[in-house]
């Protein structure tokens, strides 16, 4: 099949339902025929079943239980220099650098707007203004649990409805706006550093995106932009560490990384098409900046 072709496919196939079909035969329980898909899986991704807690495919009940199966607990160490931003997830480098007059780089010839990708909230988006980013593609083999770069205390997160055209490599080259346009879940931490946005980019047959705070996000499938805001301190506020889990794909996409102006300097590995695994280092903070361990809520915006 061309590359033409399959990119015309994508505007034309009924991404949102074949999505939410392949995700219910996903979280089926189906025995034999769930261990034979999962091994197939396997063997076609060559997925390393050695570094998961559970690396017998036969215990999984459900594929959904696969794809987000846990690893063994010395799988991903933690780089823990104060100075240090972590990986939040098992992907690929797909494009990093400065944001330039609010946009970000999507593929050579593509950008895409930081304010439209958050939602369209103009004052969100300039606490990124002239910042960085990374996006994150994590392929069918990855690991799909995404972690904490840094530690955080949330502040806001966005559901914003949108397509779920794939966001592999071919698609990201040929899509325009594919980030802003597909569904996605922002997540904004308040840090030490300023603030960080988190976004869970939703794609073709992506079953559903979860956080640890809030349980599935997607689906059902919404119609309008949604928002929940959460408090800086008390019972109600939610504090994650450098390393701990914030959320999961269930059949994979991508992660985006924003971060503000002059507070960080990509580490030399974060370049296009190179492999990162969560916990190694991802960017390094300015001298100017505070460090990873310091109060997070003396960061935050009064």
């Amino acid at each position: 099949m061309s590359n033409d072709l399959k990119i015309g496919l994508q505007y034309c196939m009924p991404k949102h339902l074949l999505t939410r079909l392949v995700g219910k035969l996903a979280a089926a329980k189906a025995g034999f025929l769930t261990t034979a898909v999962i091994k197939w899986f396997v063997r076609q991704y060559k997925v390393e079943m050695s570094e998961a807690k559970n690396p017998d495919p036969a215990s999984y009940p459900t594929f959904n239980d696969f794809f987000v199966r846990e690893l063994k607990e010395d799988a991903r160490p933690l780089n823990d220099d104060a100075d240090v931003i972590s990986h939040p997830a098992d992907a690929c480098v797909s494009q990093a650098g400065p944001i330039e007059k609010g946009r970000l780089i999507q593929a050579k010839g593509h950008t895409f707007d930081a304010c439209e990708l958050l939602g369209g909230d103009a004052q969100l988006a300039q606490e990124f203004a002239d910042g960085d980013f990374a996006t994150l593609y994590l392929s069918p083999r990855d690991y799909h649990r995404v972690h904490m770069p840094c530690d955080g205390t949330l502040r806001q997160m966005i559901y914003v409805p949108g397509d779920l055209f794939s966001v592999n490599p071919l698609t990201a080259e040929n899509v325009p706006n594919l980030f802003a346009r597909n569904e996605r879940v922002v997540c904004i931490f308040d840090t030490a550093f300023g603030p960080l946005a988190q976004v869970l980019v939703g794609a073709t047959i992506v079953g559903s995106i979860e956080t640890v705070w809030a349980g599935t996000i997607t689906p059902p499938t919404g119609q309008s932009i949604r928002r929940w805001d959460y408090p800086a301190q008390g019972d109600q506020s939610i504090t994650l560490k450098k390393g701990e889990e914030m959320g999961r794909f269930k059949l994979g996409s991508t992660v985006i990384n924003l971060f503000p102006k002059d507070v960080m300097t990509f580490d030399e590995s974060i370049v296009a098409g190179k492999p990162t695994l969560m916990g190694e280092a991802y960017a390094r903070l300015s001298a100017q900046s505070p460090t990873v361990g310091d109060d997070i809520n003396d960061s935050q915006p009064a």
